[in-house]
């Protein structure tokens, strides 16, 4: 517990279990053991601690925006209605890359410099969810020791829980929340799977692509769609014997990228080399941000892609919301299940199934 002390006004909180028990017996339990009353949450005191920067409270809001719980959603959006206007400040980054690129690595090496450099740095780890619980699998945030120390820094691991990229569903919001703390930087994590990386792509101004020296049969066999999502990709883990290769292998990805379509209009994607182990490179990389963030928001195109992530979030949300609201209803998840067997049993074709299904409902 030596090491967890003092954490909590870093970002990251212990809680301790739930104290209480039962007696066994079947009456009720003593009113020393009733679950107490949660008082009604104070929005606009939350609002106030989250612009003030407070970790705690930021953490507080993120769980509330998290939730399932019907009441806490309306909270939710209520809160985030309040701070929306201070949103919209910082400079969004995608992190991704196959297991083991060193992405988590690099986020605490590079995080760091850029606290020291004076900059609030928001992180948000996504871990691979457990098949079995949904929680959190790596536990990032506990791996990244050094940033959770910084005083400008704040890590949020969260379950994937099985969503497209690895993205948990409420990350947008999330980042939001953030922003609205004073968070210049936002790093947002990929679990690295190699699919449906286009929907990180769709919440980020720069996509970042880590990727491991020995280029030759790895490029090959590197996906033309994800490179092409890319506006920077790092060979990472440049030191030791990697150091020479790295180079060769920064040479082989930009005449590559040469020959793909930009992934942002009006910027030319190009490949670095960096070192997490020994700090190097990774300066490099921040004036990459920096010439990124000022050349796409010279074009115009740096509102013009906000305005389209905000226009496809809106449309996946009714999309999200129509299915929710779709099964619902516990008589259509029978009927479902009713049409399932029929199908399976050759008595509808799949197309006949459907049809029925929405006809009977429209009707």
């Amino acid at each position: 517990m030596e090491y967890f002390k003092g954490m909590e006004e870093k970002g990251l909180i212990v809680m301790e279990g739930v104290k209480g028990g039962h007696d066994g017996m079947s009456h009720s339990a003593p009113k020393r053991f009733r679950k107490k009353q949660q008082a009604p949450l104070d929005i606009p005191n939350l609002v106030s601690d989250v612009r003030s920067g407070n970790r705690i409270s930021l953490s507080k809001a993120i769980t509330l925006v998290e939730s399932s719980n019907a009441e806490h959603k309306d909270q939710a959006q209520k809160l985030l209605q309040e701070l929306l206007p201070f949103t919209g400040n910082s400079i969004r980054i995608g992190i991704t890359g196959v297991p083991g690129a060193g992405k988590s690595s690099f986020i605490e090496a590079f995080g760091t410099m850029l606290c020291k450099m004076g900059k609030k740095v928001a992180v948000l780890a996504i871990d691979p969810s457990s098949t079995l619980s949904g929680g959190s699998i790596l536990g990032d945030k506990t791996r990244m020791e050094e940033l959770v120390r910084q005083e400008n820094a704040f890590v949020r691991p969260s379950p994937s829980a099985g969503t497209l990229g690895g993205v948990h569903k409420k990350t947008r919001e999330t980042m939001l929340l953030c922003e609205a703390a004073g968070y210049d930087v936002i790093l947002i994590e990929t679990v690295g799977v190699g699919q449906s990386e286009t929907y990180v792509r769709g919440m980020v101004d720069f996509f970042l692509l880590l990727v491991l020296t020995g280029a030759g049969d790895e490029l090959q066999g590197m996906k033309k769609g994800i490179m092409e999502l890319a506006d920077g990709i790092l060979v990472h883990k440049a030191d030791g014997d990697n150091e020479r290769p790295a180079r060769k292998t920064v040479q082989e990805y930009k005449q590559i990228l040469h020959f793909l379509q930009p992934s942002t209009p009006g910027w030319v994607s190009t490949s670095l080399a960096a070192s997490s182990l020994e700090k190097r490179g990774l300066e490099g990389v921040w004036a990459m941000l920096m010439k990124f963030e000022e050349t796409i928001k010279s074009t115009g195109y740096w509102t013009v892609r906000r305005h389209e992530q905000t226009r496809d979030w809106f449309h996946s949300m009714i999309t999200d919301h129509l299915i929710d609201s779709f099964y619902r209803n516990p008589a259509r998840k029978v009927q479902v299940r009713e049409l399932e067997d029929a199908i399976l049993h050759g008595r509808l074709t799949v197309t006949q199934g459907v049809n029925e299904l929405f006809t009977e409902n429209e009707g």
